[in-house]
Parts: C-alpha cells; structure tokens; sequence
C-alpha cells in the first residue's frame, strides 16, 4: 500500500501520497472522478505553467508579490514540466467543467515546489493563484495550448505536406491519366492537375487554421470569477500578456470581452472547424491515393504506392494502402472531436463555459493528430508513390470520352454514337471515328490528343 500523508483544505482533511507534490484539492478530485483514465493533455498543462510563470512574473513586476517569491513560483513552474511531470497531474479530463481541479492541482504542485526552493511556505490559492481564478485561467490556457500547438505542429507540417504534393506534382506533369467524374471515365488530366488540386484544397485549409490561431490569441486572464476582474490589480493584465508573450514566442492579448471570452468558448469551435476542412481535405486525397493504388490487377493500377508491410495475416503478398487508411482514421476521429466541441461550446452558461476540459482535450488532439498524419501522408505515400504509364496510356487509348473534343466538329449526338460503339466493340476510339466520320486521321489524332485536352481553351 502506498504511504500517505494527511493534507487539510477548506473542507477537512484528506490522505494523500506520501511522495505527491500535489495536495488536498488534487486529491479529492482523483476520487471524485474516475472517469476515463484519460489525463488532461500533456500540452494543456505545460501551457498552463507557463500561464502561471506568466503571473507570477507580473505579480512580481507589479509588486504584489515580493520578488524571491515571485522568482520562486516562476522557477517552479519551469521546474513541474520537466521529466516524468504528468505523474504530478493526475486528474482525469470528465472533471469539473470549469477545470477547477486542474488549476488547482497546478498551483499545489508549483506552491510545493516553490516551498522547497524558498524553505518556507508559498500558498497555493494567496500566491501561486494570486490574480488569477479558474475561470479566466482554464479559457486562457487553452487558447494557449492550442495557439503553440497549432504554430509549432500543425502549421509546419501542413506546409510540409503542401510543398511536398507540389514538388511530385510538378515532376509528374508529363503523366496523363484518365479523368473521374461519378467515378466513371471522364476527360483527361495531368498528374500535375491532380496533385496541384490537393495542395490548393490544403492550402485552403492551412489559410482557415491560421485565420482561427489569431482568435485564439485573445485571452480571458484578468476576468477572474465572473469577467468583472474582481481582485485583480489594475496593471495585472497588462503585465500578464506582455510576460506571456517573452514566454511563449506569441502575440497574446487580452480579450475584447471577458465576459465573451468566458462564457463561451467560440474561437475554440471555430478552430475546431478549421482543423476539420483540413481533416475534409485529408480524406479526399487519401480515397484519392487508395482508387488510383487499388489492385494491383483488378483495380484501377495507375499508381503503386509505398509497400511499408504486409497486408493481410492469410494472404501471402498482398500489401494495403495502410498510410492513407490512417490518414482517414485520423480525420473521422478529428472530425468527432468536432462534433464534440461544438455541442460544449453551447454549454456556456452565463458566465462561464462548464465544458472546458473536453473541449481542450479534443482540440489539442485534433490538432496532435492532424500534424502527425499530415507529415506521414507526405513523406510515406505522396512522395513515394511510382506512376504505372503503362496502365495510364492503356486507359486513355480506350477511353471513349475522349469523344467529347469532337462535339464542335461533329456534333454531340454523333459523338455519343461513337462513344457508344468504341465501349461496347472495346476498340480505341480514334479508331471508330475513323469509320464513322470523313476526318482525316492526323486530325482526329490531333483532336483527341490527350495531352492537347489536358490544356483547356
């Protein structure tokens, strides 16, 4: 049995790990939610500690706490998010909606340690909390989790996978496929095109995540309990966001709003729907890649992608398209976390969202998530995948949509004639146009010229 010791708060005592830096709010919420199993992301408490380094270094600035102290707490709180860290925060996420349990599990942590470093008390609520409640600092800490995680993760690699798609786009553009509308045959097109219409569709949607970051920028810290700023000194704010920002690299600001920023959690939500027109725009290029891979024999065969594995535990040989399966995992699983998010953001109830712990987990996952996938889609599929010309020119030669370039010449219900006996007699069309027009070949064969169809009017 583990040893405890007896920790004492505003409701009495409680036993708690002998060897815990956390104390008795910590401690009651470990027994009053045991929920999940799932801890607050490891992200969402670091930013939380920078949060509280933040004030405690405008604390100091301001002279509301005395400058070893001061020094103190900020040192404790780089000194928490070091090593095995999340030991010292075990709270489960289904917890109390404000995060309450996780902002004070954080300043028990960072007072205890600052004790240590000061060899006397620091309190937990006067000192490390000083300034701050539960109710701005959770909003805050997670616009901030989720601000770093977004510049520092998930930008990088979308604009990796971007530039990455584009490059194998422009070394392919001598590669002619067989167009799909319906997934049925249709007009021609590069592989150039094809690869150019996915990292236009990514880039669209890294412009969304980045419009969304700058929302996020704006800060609840300094509404304290209700977004009247009850108990916070007039230079506080100020303070904050400019340590904030030494701290983190980032332009934070305060919010226009407390009370908005507080009571609702919308520029979560709409981060969230940035991260799932990324997620769209993923599982398009993924069933992209599958169809094209699909095969080898009875499939379409016009690309082979990367062979990481093996595909099947009873049939010997056959590989899976296994990077863009996961890729599409990844999206269905952001796109939930979305669905998720936006029914907490509705559960701001007049002063405050009570839904905070969730949505943060939820977006620092979808955000997680999409960073990894992005770089994988890129670097073990997109880059790697080998065009079979062979199967590309086969298709072409036989497709009798190629009919359409004559529509101007012939006449469209001609064309549909011809269309019609070159797919049911299985012969190249330029071959039944012969047969059923006065055209000469070169001219057909300059009409119905694939690459001369790829470039449009």
């Amino acid at each position: 049995m583990t040893d405890t010791r007896i920790e004492t708060d505003s409701m009495g005592e409680v036993a708690v790990p002998a060897d815990a830096l956390y104390g008795a709010q910590t401690q009651r919420a470990v027994q009053n939610f045991p929920v999940s199993g799932q801890r607050m992301p490891a992200g969402f408490i670091k930013a939380l500690l920078l949060v509280k380094a933040a004030a405690a270094r405008a604390n100091t600035q301001i002279g509301q706490l005395e400058p070893e102290l001061g020094q103190a707490i900020a040192q404790a709180c780089t000194q928490a998010a070091e090593g095995d860290f999340m030991v010292q925060f075990p709270i489960d996420v289904f917890q109390t909606g404000s995060g309450t349990s996780t902002n004070m599990n954080a300043n028990e942590v960072v007072a205890t340690l600052a004790s240590r470093t000061l060899g006397q008390p620091v309190n937990p609520n006067d000192h490390v909390n000083a300034g701050q409640s539960s109710n701005d600092t959770i909003p805050t800490t997670l616009h901030v989790a989720a601000a770093l995680a977004v510049e520092h993760e998930l930008m990088p690699a979308l604009q990796h996978l971007v530039a990455v798609t584009r490059r194998k786009g422009e070394s392919l553009h001598n590669s002619i496929k067989t167009g799909r509308t319906h997934l049925m045959d249709a007009m021609p097109v590069r592989m150039s095109q094809v690869l150019d219409g996915w990292a236009e569709q990514l880039s669209h949607g890294a412009q969304q995540v980045a419009h969304a970051q700058q929302s996020l920028l704006k800060l609840a810290q300094g509404g304290t309990a209700v977004g009247t700023g009850v108990n916070v000194h007039p230079q506080f704010v100020a303070a904050f966001h400019a340590e904030l920002a030494e701290l983190t690299g980032l332009r934070f600001t305060r919010a226009p709003s407390f009370f908005a920023a507080m009571g609702s959690q919308d520029a979560a939500v709409a981060m969230s729907g940035a991260l799932k027109t990324v997620a769209v725009a993923l599982t398009k290029i993924a069933n992209d890649l599958r169809w094209m891979n699909s095969g080898p024999l009875a499939g379409l065969g016009e690309i082979e992608l990367e062979a990481l594995q093996p595909g099947s535990s009873i049939m010997p040989g056959k590989v899976n398209p296994v990077i863009p399966e996961s890729v599409a995992m990844v999206a269905a699983q952001v796109i939930g976390n979305d669905t998720t998010i936006t029914l907490a953001g509705q559960s701001g109830n007049f002063e405050l969202n009570v839904m905070l712990p969730v949505v943060a987990r939820n977006l620092l996952e979808s955000i997680g998530l999409l960073a990894n996938a992005s770089r994988l889609l890129a670097d073990r599929a997109i880059a790697s995948f080998r065009v079979n010309e062979a199967r590309l020119k086969e298709a072409l030669d036989r497709n009798p949509i190629l009919v359409t370039a004559l529509n101007p010449v012939i006449g469209y219900a001609k064309a549909a004639q011809i269309a019609k006996e070159a797919y049911k007699d299985g012969r190249p069309i330029l071959d039944v146009a012969l047969e059923r027009t006065e055209l000469p070949r070169e001219q057909l064969a300059e009409l119905l010229d694939p690459t001369r169809l790829t470039e449009g009017g």
